[in-house]
């Protein structure tokens, strides 16, 4: 597996954009609305991965309440694999507690599933298998 991405709940999209790509020198690779996620997630280029960031559209929402009063907080790591489907399987049977038993669409075209914190020491991991509509 490979770091695909690391992901970033913020508070302030404007303000966080202004670090990491005025600052910092990271370019936007993309950025969308997952509704049914209740976030906008930001991608930018961090030289072999993605930093993503994640701003809840509402601030009931599950990510909002996550961060809780932080400005920004870590929400997850995401491991890229080629067979999303066949991971979980093999994570299943080995015992791991799954919170997406089956891929579902995750942002920039992605199939994703999250392997439940209690199976992972405590962190929220992301598997993704990458869209080949997007390289």
């Amino acid at each position: 597996m490979e770091i695909d991405h690391v992901a970033i709940v913020v508070k302030d999209l404007n303000a966080a954009l202004a670090l990491y790509t005025g600052t910092l020198g990271f370019k936007e690779v993309y950025r969308e609305t997952l509704a049914e996620q209740g976030i906008e997630a930001v991608g930018l280029d961090a030289g072999g991965c993605i930093l993503e960031l994640l701003r809840p559209l509402n601030e009931n929402s599950p990510v909002a309440r996550y961060r809780g009063d932080a400005e920004t907080k870590l929400h997850h790591t995401a491991y890229r694999v080629a067979d999303l489907q066949a991971e979980l399987n093999r994570l299943k049977a080995a015992g791991v507690r799954l919170i997406n038993d089956t891929p579902r669409r995750g942002a920039h075209g992605n199939l994703i599933a999250f392997l439940h914190p209690a199976s992972a020491q405590g962190v929220l991991i992301e598997l993704c298998q990458p869209s080949t509509e997007h390289p």
